[in-house]
């Protein structure tokens, strides 16, 4: 436990793991791991049905949970990154990286990996049953873990828990654990790399570390590890890898305390703080071990865990360690600062190790001691220790300025280092030194000139940087200086230097960095008289500063230009002004004027950028009009006169602007402009005006632009333009304009194309153009008439014209399918027939539409004419089908054999044809049809012309069931005539079987039964080719079964190719039995005939009949099971026998049981048991043989060989009461634990304990033992009872059992005879305790004091306040840790349970606070005079001012008035307010003065108003002090006047320091005439009184033999002051002079001439300090000016 309360530790609960979704079952060694303090890694599947996931909580992001469904054996997060490992089937290893959700590698090993783990930020330690592997993941050369050492033998069978590596990758070791001899044994393995071999050790817990020790110039390699034997428990600290340069690490073996309650527990888990050197060592139980790791001191012990704390980890500080237990707690220990320190001080014993551990780890609360030791060594003159305890100092505290100065002061013995540089030595090779230890170390390096200590200082951060610093080395190297003085962050300083060293490109970047501007402008104007190309970069850097410029742009121009720097400017200005800002306008306007004066080419190449918007635009274009830019001067301006002057100047346009130019044009002005172009030189401009044109054609409108060419008569420029757009446009006037246009320019190409391709001219119109133009080539003539359908206008015009030539070319070259209409319009025109007949026999027949030109001709009656053109056709081969349509409607009409055409020619179109023929000749239609295939007309003209006959052989010949439905349909009025037709016709003369059942098919699928029939018998049983069909037998059955089932017996006698199986299935469907047992019989099918009678007939007789009839076994199995379905059981056994059947053994054995027939069931399973063996037919056997009572036949038959379940045979006779054969059985098969049971049934209780004990098994023992009490065995019973309470589950019903019964003494008994048993557990002291606080309260006590540590607490605290053992209950609460419940119950039940120093042992361990004012309340009320004692345990932990406040509202503060003196210490206004009222009321002035001089928080205004009323004199000075204090200096200097306390007046004056005050007491002390305090006030007040106030009062009122020694005082020191200013006059003015000398002999800044910071070399010496004739501001430079 902690000393004193004083806890060296701080323990934190992170998280709660059942708080975050995590099932209680899956926080677990094997499911949930930690590898750092960052993540928690966790594996969980509820239940079979859900899938399983990982579940990853961020402690280091507000405990950030993120679940993802990964199905793996093991999960474990990287330390710090989201990078996670999973193991899936003991072997596969994959690494993902979450946040970039990509994988970075995977790798399957050889064997199963039963232990891994994150033993550094890149690798993995993987641990198998035979090996160690290391895998570097984020190596990609390591593809695969490589072997690192192969396991010992000796960890074979343990469990690993741990494996560990040191830094340096060097040492190893494996740690696992096994059962040996009844306790938990650690076995470890640890593995050098370097000499490749292995020691074992026995041991539960290790870890490497690392130790810097003092004097020790390298860190100690240290191995650490725990164990705990069955002789004791120790840590050993051992070292490895010995470096020779440090003394020999002695080793340490230091013994581990474990309380005696924990006698199974041991160390699982060590980790060492590299912060602290501390070893943690956390135990199974939870107890948490500190140890110094070098001394091996235990520091700490305590107990932070109920519960198992399986899985721990270093935090990332290392300064403590985080781990799980069992609960799911996430808990966090490390070491506290504030108290650790404290806590080892109070032991005298750790003295020592608090302060190396405060020296080491910079930790307060050993400050005193430190300070204490270095005085003692200073004093004595030992330098050296000194030395180094200040180096040594926590934090540094010693480290001051007033330290170096007395190891300066320090005097150095011969030979020796002195003491400031050997405490210099100390400090830098334990780290780094202070800025006042810097500054002391280097001033004399840098006199000895050994400027390279310096820099390897500098390099190894050794010096903390100041300007100080950085001032005494710039001295010797700026350089140096610089890297000081950025380290020191002085910028004034570092901008000087890197001036004065010229790195001016580094100042922006540096200023910007910290900060930090000087005078940009001022540097700006030096650096560009000396180096322009620099001046121009650095102006560009200033005005390119993210947060703005920091130089004036206009200022910097005006720099640049007054040197003539246009170049510099120009480029300067367009960095400048590349944000192109409203605001920088005139910059631009100036950079512009500037260029186009000077560099026109330079102003046309800015404007050509587009970089600038804001300069003046009319001034530029007026510019740039001059300088001959008219492309810049026509953009700057929006004048239209300007505009027209320079826009027809197009040969010194680029076309492609001025094409853009116009786009940002209005309308008008655009059109305008053209118009001037045009005007001023067409010839010139045409070109231009028509891309013009053409761009802008949809925006300036086609009409205008049109209107604009025609206005100026070209019609070049129309024609050019027109076809520019014409493609493109849907404008009919376009087409047409464009076709006028090329008609004019003689382009006749594309008048023809554009009539040929474009669809949006008017045709009508374009039409007449053309006839009216009368052009010599016709052919856009024809192409516009032949794509608009004005065909028949075309011809006529043609054909008056006398242009047959043309129309030959027409419908043989342009379009032949415009034959018809051509030939119609010569028609209608009377043309002769034989131009007709030429003309079509000058045309390819293959190109015109036969069918239309048919058509055409046969208007006008003239399709004779036809005939040569259709035969020649025909005869050069052309096979169209409408060349035979027309032929054969010319033969038709005259009557030119048609039947035979119809019949022979397969290509004409039948459904053409047909309808031709219709109304001429019906069956030439019926020809036609059929011949297609035309079913719907086919039948509609034979319907129509009562052609049944030939609908009938169509139909049966087509076998379509589509038509077969469509004509069988009840709507079709001629159904029954073609039926007719059917029967009687059709299906006789067909030999198509096939054709034949789709017909047959088509009646059943029209549901036609009778007719079905009918056509059926027709074809089956008359004489015919189907007569022997099976298929149409049983179609006929099948109908008659369902249509007509009278005839269905004489079709099965008469017929006997249908299948019997099939029928005899239907005939049962339709419920027809006794045909379908025909059926059966004809077939000779006997089995199959017994199941009818069975299933069907239900008549079991005829079926016994038929058996004994035909005599099969299968027909007897049959019967059988059909009188065993109606349960009658011996004839079916009988039936059974006579088949010889056993194979239904299951149903007879259940069917024969139930009805109580075993002795025919005998009979039947001696008759099954001789060609099967069955357990089931044994055990019924033998069951049979229980039931009837036939025990030694049972006997015999176990003992005969037998498969039958005895077991199961057992448990049914116990069930049903037959013991003594249950008994029979359980012996036969040795079952002990029911041959007990049995016993006890047979009230054999001394056999059945014994059998019990041979049976072992907490059921029969818990069965014996309920039986015993029942009967008052009792003996027996606590035999029985022994050996159930050892098991936890089964106490409480026991116990349950006894106190039912009423049995407590007995019960009592048991337990106590139970403690002495090897197994004995928790629950039984438990129920002991419970048993004696119901039965024996006088007893419970004394058992609590023997076995609290091995009592359920928590139960056994339900248990005596249920018992009202108020004492008890108190034990129990101190005991199980409860301290507010101990408290609150001492308090409750005072008068049985209060004990005052046991109460105050308590109170101070309680959490809640509240119960602190509780108890003081109690106390108030019951123990006032033990109230003090209680305050002062209490006073580290209680609210000093609410116990101030609870105390004055009861009026009961004297009573704690020692309590309240006691903590005045802490100065608290509530205590202070309260002493000093209780004090005035006591009168007690000397301890109030006491009071309000030590502690000062208190409102002095309001006791001061008090005091100064109060009657005694004492109190009233009291209050002149507080007035005094709070600087009322009037206010008290009255009361002490008032009161005649004129030394307590003077001494307030003096200390007011304020000359009236003093002044004021002066002439009052004079006034009144107190000479002695005249003087007094002289002597107190000696520097605050003026001498000519002196002079004067001692003057008027006589007093100067008082006033001599004030001025003898006076005059001694200004005579010594003027002396002293006289030699310091003189040092000033030879120093000066010194200084001046060495001044005019060095530069400056230290060598540099630079102008920017000096100025002109050859400045008049004179005028340095009154001005700058150069016109330059001197830089500021961070140094000192020197002039």
């Amino acid at each position: 436990m902690a000393q004193g309360g004083i806890l060296p530790i701080k323990f934190t609960e992170l998280l709660q793991l059942t708080n975050a979704d995590i099932a209680p079952a899956s926080i677990g060694f094997n499911s949930c791991t930690l590898e750092s303090d960052h993540y928690v890694c966790v594996r969980q599947k509820i239940n079979e049905d859900d899938k399983p996931q990982v579940i990853i909580i961020n402690l280091k992001n507000n405990n950030e949970i993120v679940k993802r469904p990964i199905n793996a054996d093991s999960a474990i997060m990287h330390w710090t990154k989201q990078v996670i490992a999973l193991k899936a089937q003991s072997r596969t290893i994959q690494i993902f990286d979450l946040g970039a959700k990509q994988k970075l590698k995977s790798a399957l090993m050889n064997e199963d990996v039963v232990f891994w783990k994150w033993y550094s930020e890149t690798s993995l330690g993987l641990v198998t049953d035979t090996s160690v592997y290391h895998w570097n993941v984020f190596d990609p050369t390591q593809a695969s873990p490589v072997k690192v050492f192969e396991r010992n033998p000796q960890l074979a069978g343990c469990q690993i828990i741990n494996y560990r590596v040191n830094d340096d990758e060097k040492w190893m070791v494996v740690v696992g654990i096994s059962q040996k001899e009844g306790r938990v044994a650690g076995t470890m393995q640890l593995y050098s790399r370097d000499r490749g071999i292995s020691q074992n050790i026995e041991g539960h817990a290790a870890a490497f570390g690392t130790l810097r020790v003092e004097g020790q110039p390298e860190e100690y390699k240290l191995f650490s590890f725990a164990v705990r034997t069955a002789s004791g428990a120790k840590l050993h600290i051992v070292e490895i890898d010995a470096n020779q340069a440090n003394a020999r690490f002695p080793k340490k073996a230091v013994e581990v305390y474990f309380p005696a309650e924990a006698t199974n527990d041991f160390p699982v888990a060590m980790q060492i703080s590299k912060k602290y050197s501390i070893i943690y060592m956390i135990t199974k139980y939870g107890f948490i071990h500190l140890y110094d790791l070098e001394s091996g001191t235990c520091i700490f012990m305590n107990r932070i865990s109920s519960e198992t704390i399986f899985i721990t980890a270093p935090d990332s500080e290392s300064a403590g360690v985080v781990g799980v237990n069992r609960k799911g707690q996430v808990l966090a220990v490390s070491v506290d600062e504030n108290t650790i320190i404290h806590y080892l001080l109070q032991n005298p014993a750790n003295t020592g190790l608090a302060v190396k551990l405060a020296s080491r780890a910079g930790l307060p609360g050993a400050d005193d001691l430190y300070r204490q030791q270095y005085n003692q060594l200073v004093v004595s003159g030992n330098w050296a220790e000194a030395a180094k305890v200040a180096a040594n100092s926590p934090r540094g505290f010693l480290r001051t300025q007033e330290t170096i100065n007395t190891f300066k002061n320090a005097g150095q013995g011969a030979g020796q280092m002195s003491v400031i540089l050997q405490y210099f030595g100390m400090l830098l090779d334990k780290g780094g030194l202070n800025r006042y230890e810097s500054v002391e170390l280097v001033r004399p390096v840098l006199q000895q000139n050994r400027k390279h200590l310096l820099e390897k200082w500098m390099k190894e951060e050794k010096l903390e940087c100041s300007e100080e610093l950085g001032d005494i080395v710039r001295l010797h190297d700026i350089n140096l200086a610089l890297a000081i003085y950025m380290k020191a962050n002085v910028p004034a300083k570092v901008v000087a230097a890197l001036t004065e060293t010229g790195q001016f490109e580094q100042i922006l970047p540096y200023a910007r960095q910290v900060g930090y501007r000087p005078d940009f402008t001022q540097l700006l104007q030096n650096l560009t008289r000396s180096n322009p190309e620099k001046g121009a970069e650095f102006a560009t850097q200033l005005a390119n500063e993210e947060g703005g410029p920091l130089v004036d742009i206009d200022r910097v121009v005006d720099i640049f230009m007054a040197q003539n720097m246009v170049q510099q400017a120009t480029a300067f200005l367009l960095d400048a002004l590349k944000d192109n800002k409203p605001e920088q306008g005139h910059l631009q306007t100036k950079l512009l004027e500037m260029n186009l004066m000077h560099a026109p080419q330079v102003a046309d190449a800015i404007l050509g950028n587009d970089m600038f918007s804001y300069y003046d635009r009319a001034r530029i274009a007026a510019l740039c009009e001059n300088a001959q830019l008219y492309q810049r001067a026509l953009e700057n301006t929006d004048d239209p006169i300007v505009i027209k002057r320079n826009i027809v100047k197009t040969d010194k346009l680029s076309p492609e602007w001025l094409i853009n130019y116009f786009g940002r044009m209005s309308l008008e002005q655009s059109l305008d402009c053209m118009d001037e172009m045009l005007k001023v030189n067409i010839r010139q401009n045409l070109q231009s005006v028509v891309q013009i044109a053409t761009k802008y054609s949809d925006l300036l409108g086609p009409n205008r632009l049109i209107e604009l060419f025609e206005k100026h008569r070209t019609a070049e420029g129309l024609y050019y333009y027109l076809g520019s757009i014409v493609n493109l446009s849907e404008d009919p006037d376009v087409h047409f304009k464009y076709i006028e246009a090329a008609t004019a320019m003689n382009q006749f190409t594309e008048v023809e194309r554009l009539c040929r391709d474009s669809n949006y001219y008017n045709a009508e119109k374009v039409k007449n153009f053309l006839i009216e133009a009368r052009l010599t080539e016709q052919l856009p003539l024809i192409i516009v008439c032949d794509r608009f359908n004005f065909v028949k206008d075309l011809v006529n015009y043609l054909y008056r014209n006398q242009h047959y030539k043309s129309i030959e070319v027409y419908v043989q070259r342009v379009n032949p399918s415009r034959t018809p209409a051509v030939v119609g319009a010569l028609l209608a025109l009377d043309c002769d027939e034989n131009i007709i007949k030429q003309l079509l026999s000058s045309i390819d027949a293959s190109a015109v539409p036969i069918d239309e030109l048919v058509a055409e001709v046969e208007n006008h009656n003239r399709l004779k004419i036809l005939l040569p053109f259709l035969e020649a056709t025909l005869a050069a081969g052309n096979q169209q089908q409408a060349v035979y349509n027309a032929l054969a409607k010319i033969y038709i009409d005259s009557n030119h054999d048609p039947e035979k055409f119809l019949k022979e020619n397969d290509l004409y179109d039948t459904l053409t044809v047909g309808k031709y023929c219709e109304k001429r000749d019906p069956n030439l239609a019926y020809i036609a049809y059929r011949k297609g295939q035309n079913d719907i007309e086919l039948i509609n003209i034979t319907n129509e012309n009562s052609m049944y006959r030939a609908q009938a052989r169509y139909l049966l010949e087509r076998a379509d069931l589509e038509i077969w439905a469509f004509v069988l349909n009840d709507n079709n009025t001629h159904r029954r005539a073609l039926i007719d037709q059917v029967i009687a016709t059709a299906v006789p003369e067909s030999n198509e079987p096939q054709k034949v059942s789709v017909a047959v098919k088509a009646f059943l699928d029209a549901d036609l039964p009778a007719e079905l029939i009918e056509l059926l018998e027709k074809i089956i049983l008359e004489p015919s080719p189907f007569s022997d069909n099976g298929s149409l037998q049983n179609l006929l059955m099948l109908t008659a079964a369902k249509a007509d089932k009278g005839r269905l017996m004489d079709y099965i006698q008469r017929l006997s190719g249908f299948n019997a199986d099939e029928i005899a299935t239907m005939c049962i469907d339709q419920g027809l039995f006794e045909e379908a047992f025909e059926i059966y019989k004809k077939v000779d099918n006997h089995v199959a005939a017994a199941n009818v009678l069975v299933d069907n007939v239900v008549s079991i007789d005829r079926a016994q009949d038929y058996a004994e009839r035909v005599e099969l076994p299968e027909v007897w199995s049959k019967v059988a099971k059909a009188q065993l379905d109606g349960l009658r059981v011996s004839d079916a056994i009988e039936s059974y026998i006579k088949a010889q059947d056993p194979s239904n053994y299951s149903e007879v054995i259940e069917t024969a049981t139930h009805a109580a027939k075993d002795e025919d069931l005998i009979k039947y399973l001696k008759m099954a048991r001789k060609t099967q063996r069955e357990p089931a037919i044994d055990t019924a056997l033998v069951f049979c043989y229980a039931r009837l009572e036939q025990l030694p036949e049972l006997e015999d038959f176990l003992r005969s060989t037998n498969v039958a379940n005895v077991e199961a045979s057992g448990d049914k006779a116990y069930e049903e009461g037959l013991f003594e054969a249950a008994k029979i059985f359980y012996t036969s098969i040795s079952n002990w634990a029911k041959l007990a049971t049995t016993l006890v049934h047979l009230d054999d209780y001394q056999a059945a304990v014994e059998c019990a004990r041979r049976a072992n098994s907490v059921k029969v023992w818990k069965q014996v033992n309920e039986a015993c009490v029942a009967k008052k065995e009792f003996r027996l019973a606590q035999i029985c009872g022994l050996n159930l309470i050892v098991h936890a589950e089964e106490l409480q019903d026991l116990v349950r059992q006894y106190e039912k019964e009423g049995y407590f003494e007995e019960l009592i008994s048991l337990l106590e005879a139970g403690l002495g048993l090897e197994r004995a557990h928790m629950g039984m002291f438990t129920e002991l305790g419970l048993a004696l606080s119901k039965y024996h309260p006088e007893r419970t006590m004394e058992h609590l004091k023997l076995f609290w540590g091995r009592i359920n607490i928590p139960k056994m605290i339900r248990g005596v306040e249920d018992a009202h053992l108020w004492p008890e209950l108190v034990f129990l609460y101190c005991h199980y840790d409860e301290w507010d419940n101990a408290a609150l119950a001492m308090m409750e039940r005072a008068a049985d349970a209060w004990e005052h120093h046991s109460f105050k042992d308590i109170i101070v361990k309680v959490a809640n606070l509240e119960i602190y004012y509780r108890a003081l309340n109690h106390y108030l009320q019951e123990q006032p005079l033990l109230l003090t004692d209680l305050l002062q345990a209490l006073t580290p932990r209680i609210d000093v001012n609410r116990v101030v406040r609870m105390f004055e509202k009861s009026d009961n503060i004297p009573i704690i008035k020692p309590f309240l003196l006691n903590v005045q210490g802490q100065n608290k206004r509530a205590v202070n307010n309260a002493i000093n009222d209780l004090l005035i009321e006591e009168e007690d002035h000397k301890t109030l003065k006491d009071s309000v001089e030590n502690y000062d928080n208190y409102d002095p205004v309001e006791l001061a108003q008090r005091l100064e009323k109060h009657e005694l004199v004492f109190f009233r000075q009291i209050a002149a002090q507080i007035y005094r204090k709070n600087k009322r200096w009037e206010k008290s200097i009255a009361l002490s006047k008032q009161d005649k306390l004129f030394k307590d007046a003077i001494e307030t004056s003096a200390i007011s320091g304020k000359r009236e005050v003093v002044e004021d007491l002066l002439r009052y002390f004079v006034d009144i005439g107190s000479r002695e305090c005249y003087v007094g006030m002289l002597y107190a007040c000696y520097d605050l009184i003026p001498l000519h106030t002196v002079m004067e009062i001692s003057w008027r009122h006589g007093l100067n033999d008082f006033t001599m020694p004030f001025m003898i005082s006076y005059m001694s020191q200004q005579a010594s002051t003027l002396e002293q200013l006289k030699k310091d006059n003189e040092e000033r003015k030879a120093r000066e002079a010194s200084q001046q000398k060495e001044e005019d002999q060095t530069p400056i800044l230290g060598g540099s001439r630079l102008m920017l910071t000096q100025g002109p070399v050859a400045s008049a010496p004179g005028s340095a300090s009154f001005g700058q004739p150069n016109g330059i501001t001197p830089q500021p430079t961070g140094f000192p000016r020197a002039y």
